[in-house]
């Protein structure tokens, strides 16, 4: 279940790095600042991670260590950054590769 919790928030950051562009023109897009200061102060946020994208887009996940909650964000090249999921239940897994040895 751990690894489903994880595949899931980066499967839609891939997908929705193309539609960043189509999200910029809804309201759930702010400048990177308004975001983030939004994020640490009434969720607690913090970042987490971050990512290139395509057209120079840049993915992040912010979370809250005290509540789980997490959030992922897409910053277009011009500093606006929209919201592309949320939830609860964050969690910092480090997983090795799994064995691909062909005698395995």
């Amino acid at each position: 279940m751990k690894n489903s919790i994880f595949a899931l928030p980066l499967a839609l950051a891939a997908v929705t790095m193309a539609a960043a562009p189509a999200a910029a023109q809804s309201r759930n897009c702010a400048p990177r600042d308004a975001v983030i200061k939004r994020l640490a102060e009434k969720y607690g946020e913090s970042r987490q991670s971050i990512g290139m994208g395509q057209q120079g887009m840049v993915m992040e996940t912010f979370a809250s260590a005290d509540t789980g909650s997490w959030t992922i964000t897409v910053t277009t090249p011009n500093g606006l950054t929209c919201l592309v999921a949320s939830g609860q239940s964050y969690e910092v897994l480090a997983e090795a590769l799994p064995n691909t040895d062909s005698d395995a």
